[in-house]
């Protein structure tokens, strides 16, 4: 009995030892350079003009970076009929503006519902849904490889998580080596990143698949019960930390979504009301958040929440978020 006392003991030491280390580790603040995820369907889905919120984000906000998609449901309706205009627009909007662009494609992209595939696709034996996967791919890549405002490209979002989010049940995991791959081959000039859960994995595929590894970073969240809790107990030097134990240099670790706004189980603040919304995210939240990802070590971060920055603006008369993320990124 002494003996598993002892033992007990010394890994409960050597655990708080440990997280003091964390904590530690933790003061340190280091520059961080920010950019915007944005998404014009959540925009559409949220009864914005998404072209009109764009063009104030690049012209009011000022980013340096962006995070875009050329979503295979948008581009591809119909087989084999392309439409990249949307695409075209934003980039366009971004290289007059000398805004660098991380460009999204594959199966996966941000925002709801996930995977962003073509409905035409549910008919296709595995064998056509690579060939159609992969035409869309090398397309897309073609067209943009040689655009000044591309900086790096994006192959799936978050591809190797475990658990099921999103409407994917068609999503071909097994495919995504084969994206990648053939992206390097059309275009070897551009840096490929690689996207994962910042606090539900470990990276160890991830870490390996590309170029970058990007992290997303969510502070408090709810159940699908509706219940709320946070990370706030975690150091962000275990984010750092996470990085080099799969070996991942820093200047090649970036946080892919920062959270700053608020969590939806359903994904719609109209069926919610303001004073529910800031529960999980208000001026001071938001304030931990940017205190948070300047202590992890990342050379850059992508705020997440501009569509819902822009619906406060529009719907609610508030522009309090809107002025906070504007002065930070500048």
């Amino acid at each position: 009995m002494k003996k598993i006392m002892y033992v007990f003991l010394t890994i409960f030491f050597i655990l708080i030892a440990f997280y003091l280390f964390l904590h530690l580790a933790s003061l340190k603040k280091y520059k961080v350079e920010y950019g915007l995820s944005f998404n014009q369907i959540h925009a559409e889905y949220l009864g914005l003009d998404w072209r009109n919120v764009y063009k104030d984000m690049i012209l009011n906000l000022k980013p340096g970076y962006i995070r875009i998609a050329a979503m295979w449901s948008e581009v591809e309706k119909e087989k084999g009929d392309y439409n990249f205009s949307d695409v075209d627009w934003m980039m366009n909007l971004a290289r007059e503006n000398n805004v660098k662009v991380a460009l999204v494609i594959g199966q996966k992209a941000p925002r709801w519902p996930e995977c962003h595939v073509p409905d035409w696709t549910n008919n296709l034996d595995q064998k056509e849904y690579e060939e159609n996967l992969l035409n869309y791919i090398e397309k897309t890549v073609d067209k943009y490889k040689d655009d000044s405002a591309l900086e790096l490209w994006q192959v799936e979002n978050e591809p190797f998580i475990k658990f099921k989010f999103g409407d994917c049940n068609n999503y071909r995991e097994d495919l995504v080596e084969k994206e990648i791959n053939l992206v390097r081959k059309k275009d070897d000039e551009h840096w490929v990143m690689i996207t994962d859960s910042g606090e539900l994995s470990i990276w160890s595929k991830s870490s390996k698949a590309g170029d970058i590894l990007g992290s997303t970073l969510y502070r408090i969240v709810r159940s699908p019960g509706g219940k709320i809790w946070n990370y706030d107990w975690l150091p962000a030097s275990f984010y750092r930390l996470k990085a080099m134990l799969v070996k991942v240099p820093l200047e090649r670790f970036y946080i892919a979504e920062l959270q700053a706004e608020p969590w939806f189980n359903n994904s719609d603040p109209n069926n919610e009301t303001i004073e529910e919304q800031e529960k999980t995210m208000n001026l001071k939240r938001l304030e931990k958040h940017f205190d948070y990802v300047e202590r992890i070590g990342t050379s850059r971060a992508y705020v997440w929440g501009v569509e819902w920055w822009y619906w406060m603006k529009e719907k609610q008369n508030n522009t309090k978020y809107l002025e906070y993320i504007k002065n930070k990124i500048n």
